[in-house]
Formats: C-alpha cells, sequence, structure tokens
C-alpha cells in the first residue's frame, strides 16, 4: 500500500498509519527567512525581484528587496525560485473527494471520515493551503487539521448544503420514502452531509444547525444539478422567503450564502433574497454577471470542459453536457466586467482517484481565456477576498489569506520557474519544492 510521508521540517511527529502520514506538527523555533526569491504576492501582474521574506511563528512578518537578518532562526535560500501564496480552492466537497458514491451512502460512517483525511493531505500536498468546503461533514476534519493532529488545508466549512425535497441535495434512493410520508431519512442526512427542509422554519433550523456546529458560510442549493437524479437541471429551487430565510440568519451570525445554481432565473431569484456568492453560474447572461458585480456578488465557478464524467450515469451526463456548453461564454463575459469578482474552484466529488489528482491542473483549462496571472489571483487573493466575507464565523481571523505581504498568515510555496509565465510552475507538483501552511513546512524538495 502506497505510503504518503509528508516532510515536516518542524517540531513535530509524523506517525505512519496505513496508507496515510498522521502529523502532528507545531511551529518551528525561531523565525524562518526566506532569501533570494521572486515573490508573487497574490496580487501584482509583476514580481517583486530578488527578494527577502520572513516568517515569525505563523505570519508573515516582513517582505523586502533589502537585505534582512533573522536572529536565532534559520535561513532557506531560494535560489532565485519563486515564493507565492498557497492556493485555495473555492469549491471542494473533501468529506467525499475521492470517495466512491456507494461508500457514503451505503457504507459505515467511520469508513467516510477516515477517507477524507487522506484526500486532505493530498490537496495540501498540491498546494492548496485554503479550501471552502460546499457540502458535507467535515467539522471533525478541520478540527483535527487545526489541532495539527492530521495534515490538510484550512476548511471553511458549509456543513450539510440545504437542499428542498426533490432538490439538488436529495439523493434517497427512489424505493426511500419522505420521513413526513412514512419513510425513514437516510444516514447521510442524520449525519449532516446534506439535510432536506422545506419551508421558511425548516430552512431556517438547517442554517441554524449548520452554524451550531461549526460552519462558516451556508450553502443553499437554489437550482437543478446534473448529479442529482431527481430535479430537472434548469428548474428552480426553492422560493424567494426560503431562500431569504437561510439569508436572514446568516445575516444574525455575520455571515452569508452561498448557492448552487447555473441558470439566470434561480441566481437572480437568490440574489432578490440577497445570496452574495453564486457557486456555479455557467448558464448566466451578461445582465445578471453585471448585476452581480454592481452587487459584490462573487462568481465562483468552475472550469468544466470535460463534459462527461466517469461517476455519472447517462442521464447525469446529460446534464453535464448542458452546464459544460456554458462554461466558455461565462468565462468570457465574466472577463469583460472588471468589477466581478471570480474564484477558482473544481467542485470535485465521488471522483476516482486519477481525476482527483487533477486538481490542480484544472487550472490550466482557463489558459483559452486568462493569463496565467489573471488565473492565479482567482486561486490567491480574490479567494482570499471571499473567504473574509464570512465575517464573525471567519475561522481564521488574525491574518489575510490569498497574499504574500506583512501580516499575513504563512501559507506559502516556493516553486520553480516563473507561475506568471507558466503555470505548469504551479500546477505541476514537480515544481513545488516547498510547501508551508500555517508557519509548518510539509514538503521540502530543497533540503535534506
Amino acid at each position: 500500500m502506497k505510503q504518503r510521508l509528508l516532510r515536516t521540517i518542524a517540531t513535530g511527529v509524523v506517525t505512519l498509519l496505513g496508507c496515510a502520514a498522521v502529523v502532528q506538527a507545531a511551529p518551528p523555533e525561531g523565525p524562518i527567512l526566506f532569501t533570494n526569491v521572486n515573490v508573487f504576492d497574490g496580487v501584482s501582474d509583476k514580481l517583486i525581484k530578488n527578494a527577502n521574506v520572513v516568517v515569525t511563528g505563523n505570519m508573515i512578518t516582513a517582505v523586502s528587496t533589502e537585505d534582512l537578518a533573522v536572529a536565532g532562526g534559520r535561513v532557506i535560500d531560494g535560489g532565485g525560485r519563486t515564493l507565492m501564496p498557497g492556493l485555495s480552492d473555492t469549491h471542494v466537497h473533501i468529506a467525499f473527494a475521492s470517495l466512491p458514491a456507494m461508500a457514503l451512502l451505503t457504507g459505515p460512517p467511520s469508513y467516510a471520515y477516515i477517507h477524507s483525511v487522506g484526500d486532505a493531505q493530498d490537496m495540501l500536498m498540491r498546494g492548496f493551503t485554503s479550501v471552502r468546503d460546499m457540502s458535507g461533514d467535515t467539522f471533525g476534519l478541520k478540527m483535527a487539521i487545526d489541532q495539527g493532529r492530521v495534515a490538510g488545508p484550512r476548511i471553511y466549512p458549509s456543513g450539510g448544503g440545504i437542499s428542498q425535497t426533490a432538490g439538488h441535495g436529495d439523493f434517497r434512493f427512489p424505493n426511500q420514502s419522505h420521513p413526513r410520508f412514512g419513510g425513514t431519512l437516510p444516514e447521510m442526512y442524520q449525519l449532516g452531509y446534506a439535510y432536506i427542509a422545506d419551508g421558511v422554519p425548516e430552512v431556517m433550523a438547517a442554517a441554524r444547525e449548520n452554524l451550531r456546529h461549526g460552519a462558516s458560510q451556508i450553502k443553499v442549493m437554489a437550482g437543478g444539478g446534473y448529479s442529482s437524479p431527481a430535479d430537472p437541471l434548469l428548474g428552480t429551487q426553492y422560493t424567494v422567503e426560503e431562500i431569504k430565510a437561510a439569508v436572514d440568519v446568516a445575516r444574525n451570525w455575520g455571515t452569508y450564502v452561498t448557492i448552487h445554481a447555473y441558470t439566470v432565473d434561480s441566481i437572480n431569484q437568490a440574489i432578490d433574497a440577497g445570496i452574495m456568492d453564486v457557486g456555479h453560474g455557467q448558464l448566466l447572461d451578461r445582465k445578471t454577471l453585471q448585476r452581480m458585480a454592481d452587487k459584490g456578488v462573487f462568481l465562483s465557478t468552475q472550469p468544466f470542459t470535460e463534459c462527461s464524467e466517469p461517476q455519472l450515469d447517462a442521464v447525469g451526463n446529460a446534464k453535464l453536457a448542458v452546464v459544460c456548453k456554458g462554461t466558455e461564454f461565462v468565462y468570457k463575459a465574466a472577463k469583460d466586467i472588471p468589477k466581478l469578482k471570480v474564484t477558482f474552484g473544481t467542485d470535485l466529488f465521488f471522483v476516482p482517484p486519477e481525476t482527483f489528482a487533477e486538481q490542480a491542473k484544472m487550472m490550466e483549462r482557463l489558459l483559452p481565456w486568462y493569463k496565467p496571472v489573471e488565473i492565479l489571483r482567482m486561486a490567491t487573493s480574490t479567494a482570499g477576498e471571499l473567504f473574509k466575507m464570512s465575517g464573525l464565523r471567519n475561522p481564521y481571523p488574525e491574518g489575510a489569506l490569498g497574499v504574500v505581504k506583512e501580516g499575513a498568515y504563512a501559507d506559502l510555496l516556493l516553486v520553480d520557474g516563473n507561475p506568471l509565465e507558466d503555470l505548469g510552475a504551479v500546477t505541476d507538483q514537480e515544481h513545488l519544492k516547498i510547501i508551508m501552511k500555517d508557519g509548518v513546512i510539509y514538503k521540502n524538495t530543497l533540503e535534506k
């Protein structure tokens, strides 16, 4: 069985358990000085040449082109490589990214939780230091990562996605009746992977339950989906009043609502209700995209350019093909609206390991429409802006994310080459020489 050995250049313990390495990491003793590096700060379209960056504890404490020194710490000579922010994926399902669907629907819950530990480690070792989870029970995993018990990215959890009956979050088998009509709620709903809620009181209760467990934002299924079995892709789900109920709850807790939706009607209805982020949007029009920009609503879409997925049946892939056709238009149109905030996400779920391994490579699908620096902004500084919208529910409020500047979290990648010219410097794992998250180095191929 393949073992993943995470290199931890920090005070910590690495324990191998089967196929996964469980890391009990601690911040390094003394500051770390990265010298002789060119810095992509997450925003600028030019590198800061021959710079020095100091990390103290889990924060970046200095970025300068002047000579710097650290007392009692260590120096890492970057050799002219590029130091940049860790990547962010704003649409993951870390609880079941590469988990077979039947393992979640019919298997023991403990297996799914253990499986997610490996997926979390894999995400981190691809350079993803922060992710927004868009439905699933990831609260325990997040706690273990934050405590240094296992390795993984920072998680902004939504908890269970909130769906109407027969909506995008309703994955009951045809022979499973609704609890209101004599049925029993399947275990995945009892465990909080998703919620089936109808009417204002139930939607409010589901949102509050997620927040009680630690959700940083609320996810609502506002339109049809290609993976869900019962709903039409182009349908509009929930009423304005129901979506507004989730928005009211989120606002009362100091955070926001994000939605699953593709179409003009479903997204405009959700904007009317007060949502602040659209989780897909491939079937939007220019007018709605402009409305989103004017209202500060983020577009957290994904590069769906492969129009068939192995985990889907023929019906699901037929619906995916419709979504896929809208990908080119929505990216082209979004690029022409300067105020519109666009983030990078992948939305990989129930996929085989070889597909999951392409998480970072999916950034390259945007190259027909965007320059490398524009793509990198989506996956760094713009994602950081989205994370800030969690407000009072932000689990990482002390520093900035997605940027290299004083006062930002020390989530950093040291890569071969110039990623502003060649995106492969980031998407090819062999070019990732150092991966640091929260001041701890998890990969270092420069030093033995």
